[in-house]
């Protein structure tokens, strides 16, 4: 049998590959260029093509394709053969470096938030040489960045490199001034952990609203769900196992570090995390890992669910972005060092954060703003819609002490005097973890445990880069000028502490308290996606991403067009199969439920036998039956007239207050008549059926 470290990475065209395929000046040219961002060489670059095009046939691909992430959500790719034509009428394989470097799709018909005319077809993929090409169903997957003909960004890696770039620049002023001078770049590390659920087949296909929206529209609770806290870190399942087991080859073959795998706290929920990589690379393979879960589960008659909050009462699902900073040294910045320079730095950096997180609290909420982790954040397991950070109470005595100037003694021995006299002792790692905090510091990193599970994590790290980088710039303007260094640096840590300690919260971030609590430090609650989005737009943001040239006012518009627009069609099509279910299933069922109680009755009346069950339980339903009807016209006439409005962010406030306020009260009525409706006459599958469908 096949050993792990034998076939890990085979399908990639990654460094190893690289230095026996390619020349040793063409190897040193590319890596220049991955390093240092320098233009490739025509010449370059058509012998790395060859090279690839070599090895990719050689493990059996037959087609090559620019590989990028637009702004569905998802990622896309227009297949191209290798072969060419000859003069004896038999074909070629052929590559050429043209291709590698930049290829042209159509990108008519991908989300542009206004950028381009819908006639207006033309757009071009670009080559990202720091993402490793890869092989996915023998076809050459090259990553790239895809703009408009007139340059503006279409996707989301643009950007996200950008925000990268932004954050290198300003940490690297930010480090010389401690005397890092080897250091020549800093990168993001992000590991996304990815929530999901697993589904039998035969079970999702009897319950259209999963089809159509991702998630259950109706569905009473089984008398067991996850009161019990049995399924969490519990036995694996053979058939979960066999899927995990085949997942597990075909990541690692891509050469993505799937490390943890577990069952989550929700019947048929389960976690997959990866090893830490850098921003864009964790991006990419987070985006394959979604679409390999889904396509592995077919293989296995199961469904694999990604929504945020596929059934009601039960934890959704998120993706808890682990986010640090690197320098190319292998220094994380985010962790106390072993000298009192080292441990100063880290509380600049850290406080360079909380910073950012209190300042740009709005964008982090846009960040993972959408129709389906607006049902997830707030409820079980997930945390509020109020941004704030834990970075647990020894950290907070510390940052206290600062303020204060008092000393604080340590309770750990492993404890590091700062470089300045008037700080105290600085703990490594002595912080617990909080799953009810947004932001949560856990020893070298942060977990931004608000995205959704079916996020890209791109738009997340976008904001957090950029947002941190402004905070290290402004340092950096500051600390440049100094004449005195230690007292200036203690000065404006001190300063950042006591303007921005509103921010930190390390209690229970689900207790009302709390919510009121955030309210009187001034935080914002913006409980829904229509509520955020309009942040995007903010003078102050838009001044940040300009700035930094993450994003053009044009294209932070754009973003915001969609995101707007994509809320309200999924809202759109959730409330239609709503109605659809009710028209078609649900009156129908309630009806002929109705007239079997009915004959019921009257057949025990000539026995005269008791039937005040049978009355009892037809005057439910038929009170259930009124409203259920009343609520379903009120939604179609509602439907109908959101139709006029022509304006996303009208519309999307709209359909929140008019259409999924209809659709709760619809769910709330027939979950509480389905325990009471005969399975016989139920038209779909249960919850009991759907979370416990997998043996």
């Amino acid at each position: 049998m096949e050993q792990v470290s034998e076939y890990f990475g085979s399908l990639v065209f990654d460094d190893k590959v690289m230095k026996s395929k390619l020349s040793s000046d063409v190897y040193k040219s590319l890596k220049k260029t991955i390093q240092d961002g320098k233009e490739l060489d025509i010449s370059v670059a058509n012998s790395v093509a060859q090279a690839m095009k070599e090895w990719a046939i050689s493990k059996g691909a037959t087609h090559f394709t620019h590989w990028f992430q637009p702004m569905t959500g998802i990622t896309a790719e227009k297949h191209d053969a290798f072969i060419s034509p000859d003069n004896e009428g038999r074909v070629i394989m052929e590559f050429k470096g043209k291709e590698l470097v930049k290829g042209e799709p159509d990108a008519s018909s991908f989300p542009s938030g206004g950028l381009r005319a819908t006639f207006e077809a033309r757009g071009y993929t670009a080559w990202d040489p720091t993402s490793y090409a890869f092989i996915k169903d023998k076809v050459l997957c090259i990553p790239t960045a895809f703009c408009s003909y007139s340059g503006e960004a279409l996707d989301k890696k643009t950007p996200l490199l950008r925000s990268m770039q932004a954050i290198n620049k300003q940490a690297l002023r930010v480090l010389k001034l401690f005397g890092n001078e080897d250091v020549t770049s800093v990168k993001t590390t992000v590991g996304p952990e990815q929530e999901y659920f697993l589904i039998d087949k035969d079970a999702y296909l009897k319950r259209p609203d999963l089809i159509y929206t991702g998630r259950t529209l109706f569905g009473a609770m089984p008398p067991k769900g996850q009161e019990l806290e049995d399924h969490y870190f519990g036995v694996i399942k053979p058939r979960v196992q066999a899927f995990m087991n085949d997942l597990n080859e075909e990541l690692w073959k891509l050469g993505i570090t799937a490390k943890t795998e577990h069952n989550e706290v929700a019947p048929a929920q389960h976690e997959l995390a990866p090893i830490f990589s850098t921003t864009n690379i964790a991006a990419d393979n987070n985006q394959l890992a979604m679409e390999i879960m889904q396509k592995i589960a077919k293989k296995h008659d199961l469904v694999c669910l990604l929504h945020e909050k596929p059934f009601k009462g039960v934890n959704g699902s998120g993706k808890h972005n682990n986010w640090s900073i690197s320098t190319n040294t292998g220094i994380n910045l985010l962790e106390p060092g072993d000298t009192p320079a080292e441990n100063a730095q880290f509380l600049l950096f850290l406080v360079a954060v909380i910073k950012a997180v209190d300042e740009y609290q709005d964008l982090l909420r846009v960040s993972v703003a959408s129709a389906g982790n607006d049902f997830r954040l707030g409820a079980n397991e997930a945390p509020p819609a109020v941004i704030s950070m834990f970075v647990g109470s020894e950290l907070e005595e510390i940052l206290e002490s600062i303020e204060t100037g008092k000393s604080v003694q340590s309770k750990h021995a492993n404890s590091l005097k700062i470089g300045v006299d008037v700080l105290p002792k600085l703990p490594k790692d002595t912080t617990d973890r909080n799953r009810t905090s947004p932001f949560a510091f856990t020893g070298n990193k942060f977990e931004f445990r608000a995205v959704g599970s079916s996020d890209s994590i791109s738009c997340a790290n976008i904001m957090l880069n950029t947002a941190v980088a402004e905070e290290l710039k402004k340092f950096a303007d500051i600390l440049e000028k100094s004449k005195d260094f230690e007292t200036d640096l203690h000065n404006l840590i001190k300063k950042t502490i006591i303007e921005h300690k509103r921010i930190i919260f390390n209690g229970n971030g689900y207790d009302d308290a709390w919510i009121k609590e955030a309210e009187k430090r001034g935080l914002l609650n913006l409980k829904s996606t229509p509520e955020a989005l309009p942040h995007y737009l903010d003078k102050k943001n838009i001044e940040l991403f300009t700035s930094h040239n993450v994003y053009t006012e044009t294209e932070l518009k754009a973003r915001y067009e969609i995101a707007q627009e994509h809320y309200c069609k999924i809202v759109n099509i959730e409330a239609l199969t709503a109605l659809d279910m009710v028209n078609k299933y649900y009156l129908p069922a309630l009806s002929k439920y109705s007239n079997f109680l009915s004959d019921t009755i009257n057949n025990k009346k000539a026995l005269q036998l008791d039937v005040s069950y049978e009355i009892d339980t037809i005057k439910i339903i038929a009170d259930a039956t009124k409203e259920i009807y009343q609520l379903k016209k009120k939604l179609e006439n509602n439907l109908k007239e959101s139709s006029s409005i022509k304006e996303f962010e009208q519309l999307s406030i709209y359909l929140k207050d008019n259409a999924l306020s209809v659709m709760e009260k619809l769910r709330d009525i027939i979950d509480g008549i389905e325990p009471i409706v005969s399975k016989e006459y139920w038209p779909f599958i249960s919850y009991g059926d759907l979370l416990y469908s997998v043996k």
